[in-house]
């Protein structure tokens, strides 16, 4: 059996994170990857424009994770300004948009991923890729699919969650890990899009086309933003940031106010005098677009006031969200209460957990890159502590 210092199983940013800060520490890691290459997910995420975390103050920043008590230190430890420093140390450039977003100049996640690979390489990081992790046994004794076998002073597992299975991050270590007596939450889909039943008509006039500059409101939560209308319900960074919300309701729903910038008397008074059909006047009156005027076509209105309050609340009742292999990330993984200060199992000392295998939650807008490394800065530190 091969012995060797400290392993990594998982080559996604998590891992790979925790890879960088062991040698970095200099200590002697080895990354075991399930895929033929490295760093999947962190491709597809930067195929749109690499959303790498988000310059909001920090007070705000840390109340955009759900799930667990240690998340303001661990983000204290690796907040947005270590990242984008880390980004700069590749010789990568980094600029905050208008909303806040924080990204690479270079934009896609291909760049990014080469610099860090060669900063790896000079740190004598080994990486196994087609390593695919089948089984841990008592010891810290990591079986592979080849019958391989490794025993190593602590392991860092950062296995992804359960969207995007065709990066590898498919899930699959959560029934292994509830045989270890790992108590996990379900993978449920995150930031991702919702079902409804859309009359023909809205589809025919709205499939595709986003809804801009609305709030949505989910309970006594609520996000500016936009949706999308989509054959089988809404989608759009607004519904995910409150996709948690979503899932605690027995009979989930949201609540759309196209104009939020307007009260209903002031809407009201753009209508005065206003003859014919109520809807068609409105349209041209608030400069409703055209998708938000085929969601209002739904009902009869009659009267202005009816018209206003439906525009300013407009109740959609939700069927489910999308299957976890459409979703951006997943809830759902190890317990927090299941893991100490470091991110270490309590009941398997010398094993860390990082990155999206843990029970939290975040909205896309960089938070989600953000956890990753802060977690998998966080698991590497305390694989070194722990191994001496």
């Amino acid at each position: 059996m091969e012995e060797i210092d400290i392993a990594v199983v998982g080559a996604g940013p998590a891992g790979l994170r925790a890879a960088e800060v062991v040698a970095g520490m200099g200590r002697k890691v080895t990354v075991f990857e399930g895929k033929p290459s490295v760093g999947r997910k962190f491709l597809v995420a930067g195929r749109g424009g690499l959303n790498i975390t988000h310059g909001e103050p920090f007070e705000t920043f840390i109340t955009r994770y759900e799930g667990g008590s240690h998340w303001e230190e661990i983000l204290r430890e690796f907040d947005a300004d270590a990242l984008r420093d880390w980004c700069h140390g590749l010789g990568i450039e980094t600029f905050q948009a208008t909303s806040g977003r924080v990204y690479p100049k270079v934009l896609k996640g291909a760049s990014i991923l080469r610099a860090w690979l060669a900063r790896l390489k000079t740190l004598a990081v080994e990486i196994r890729p087609g390593c695919l992790w089948k089984e841990l046994l008592p010891g810290n004794i990591l079986c592979f699919q080849d019958q391989d076998q490794v025993r190593a002073k602590a392991v860092i597992f950062a296995l992804g969650g359960g969207s995007w299975p065709r990066t590898g991050s498919d899930g699959g270590w959560l029934e292994k890990f509830q045989e270890m007596g790992i108590g996990c939450a379900p993978l449920q889909s995150s930031n991702c899009g919702w079902e409804c039943e859309w009359p023909p008509q809205i589809l025919a006039e709205a499939e595709g086309l986003p809804i801009k500059n609305l709030r949505l409101n989910v309970g006594r939560a609520s996000v500016l933003g936009e949706l999308l209308i989509t054959r089988y319900g809404l989608e759009g960074g607004a519904i995910y940031a409150l996709g948690s919300k979503l899932r605690a309701m027995k009979e989930p729903a949201v609540t759309i106010d196209f104009k939020p910038t307007f009260s209903e008397a002031e809407l009201l008074e753009k209508l005065r005098g206003i003859e014919g059909n109520l809807l068609e006047g409105a349209t041209r009156r608030w400069t409703l677009s055209v998708p938000a005027r085929a969601v209002l076509s739904r009902k009869n209105y009659p009267s202005a006031e009816s018209l206003a309050a439906e525009v300013k609340s407009c109740r959609i009742a939700l069927l489910r969200p999308r299957p976890l292999a459409e979703a951006i990330s997943s809830a759902g993984g190890v317990l927090w209460n299941e893991l100490n200060e470091q991110l270490m199992l309590l009941k398997h000392p010398g094993i860390f957990i990082c990155g999206e295998m843990i029970d939290w939650d975040a909205p896309t807008g960089g938070y989600l890159l953000q956890g990753a490394f802060a977690t998998g800065s966080r698991a590497g530190k305390g694989a070194v502590a722990f191994s001496g």
